[in-house]
């Protein structure tokens, strides 16, 4: 039996004491009231006294008015819990039942309770593996390792099965992002709790059920430099440090390749893959930011800056490149891919071609038509792709005359009589 409770301003309360007698002997006091009256008793030993507290507890609860007895085969621990969830659904349109029919129709117990930490740990291995195979780029492998890591440390206890969708949209917001970041780190929390969904690890994506941002703003003309500016840069960086950059500069800016030293084309280009002997540069699928072959024509002037600084002389990136790149894109005052952003404009200047721009950027046209048409007018793409290295190109020197070959005269053999008669005379002798 047990006594079905509503919250009350004041609950009953009794407390026992130690209590010394006038006789000097020491006794047990339970106080406390009961509708008002004050209770007051002394019992000679401890186990008494709060035997008869409980009891007047007892009694104290019965006489309220907010209180119903009941006979039940629930643990007290049970009765609470039951209290505790009528509580919840108090406003709720629909009974206890109903939530709880519910919930046993829907939701299945995952198979493994995976912990957080190591369904991390088995997924980004998934991933490296696939990074060695070159399916995917060291920047994407970066975000999700990144990504991950901070979801791992902000839920240290968790297991992938617990997870709903208010507790993500909590973590993708943290820091005030912008949208474009939230929408990132969603597409990898995403990718992550599908490959735990295929494990039996959850029984449902939570991501399915956050937002995607809707990006209104997009982004505007691509930031470039003019044709002076350029000539200025590719001047000041031959004489820096002997022009130790000027490879890289030169096809950055006269090629188009992207040019993060990390992780960009730049980065992974090899001397072989540019070859003079044809006007070429080949871009490798492990090369390519998007996992695609193309070939990059090399441009007359680049051709004379690649013979005046060859690459086997002069290394695409030398030691110490991000500090010395570092510097000079601070001395001129340029964003990290204005290189390319001023290749491509002057490419569309130039060639008045959308199409061959996008493949020599390995861009889609409508990136180009959105970013770079109309940038540049024709006579400052002539004079950018007319840009020449100060130092001359060494001649190749010239090879030796070859020798005048002796003329050889076809020798007439004799036929008939006087070939017999010849033969005569040669065994005669």
């Amino acid at each position: 039996m047990w006594l079905k409770r509503t919250p009350s301003k004041r609950k009953p309360s009794f407390r026992v004491s130690e209590f010394k007698n006038r006789s000097g002997s020491t006794s047990w006091r339970v106080t406390g009231f009961v509708d008002g009256k004050r209770i007051r008793c002394n019992f000679n030993c401890p186990e008494d006294a709060e035997a008869e507290r409980r009891a007047l507890q007892v009694i104290a609860l019965q006489n309220q008015p907010d209180l119903q007895r009941v006979v039940t085969r629930l643990s007290d621990e049970q009765v609470r819990e039951a209290e505790a969830v009528f509580l919840r659904l108090k406003g709720q349109p629909r009974s206890l039942q109903f939530y709880v029919d519910y919930a046993l129709t829907n939701y299945r117990e995952p198979e493994l309770q995976k912990p957080l930490a190591e369904a991390v740990q088995e997924y980004v291995a998934t991933k490296e593996r696939e990074y060695e195979r070159n399916l995917i780029s060291i920047r994407q492998m970066r975000s999700i390792r990144y990504e991950l890591g901070h979801f791992r440390k902000a839920h240290p206890s968790a297991s992938v099965a617990e997870f709903t969708p208010a507790s993500i949209i909590s973590f993708l917001e943290r820091g005030r992002p912008a949208l474009k970041t939230i929408n990132n780190r969603r597409g990898i929390l995403s990718t992550f709790f599908k490959y735990a969904w295929q494990r039996d690890w959850t029984k449902v994506n939570p991501i399915e059920k956050t937002p995607h941002m809707r990006i209104g703003h997009r982004r505007g003309s691509a930031q470039t430099i003019d044709a002076d500016t350029a000539a200025k840069l590719m001047e000041y960086v031959e004489g820096y440090h002997g022009g130790v950059m000027v490879p890289y500069f030169a096809i950055c800016l006269f090629a188009g390749i992207r040019p993060c030293t990390r992780s960009g084309e730049i980065s992974k280009l090899r001397p072989e893959n540019i070859r003079l002997s044809t006007n070429t540069i080949h871009i490798e699928p492990e090369v390519s930011k998007v996992r695609m072959k193309r070939n990059v024509t090399i441009q007359p002037n680049l051709a004379e800056w690649l013979r005046a600084y060859p690459l086997k002389d002069y290394p695409i990136l030398p030691a110490n490149t991000e500090a010395m790149r570092k510097e000079i894109f601070t001395r001129f005052e340029m964003s990290h891919d204005i290189l390319r952003h001023t290749f491509i404009s002057m490419f569309v200047g130039k060639f008045r071609s959308m199409g061959e721009a996008a493949l020599q950027a390995g861009n889609s046209e409508s990136i180009i038509r959105k970013h770079y048409l109309d940038l540049k007018d024709r006579d400052e793409s002539e004079a950018f792709f007319a840009i020449l290295p100060r130092k001359q190109v060494p001649a190749a020197p010239s090879a030796p005359a070859p020798e005048p070959e002796p003329i050889v005269l076809p020798v007439r053999r004799p036929t008939g009589f006087s070939a017999r008669k010849t033969a005569g005379n040669a065994i005669a002798c």
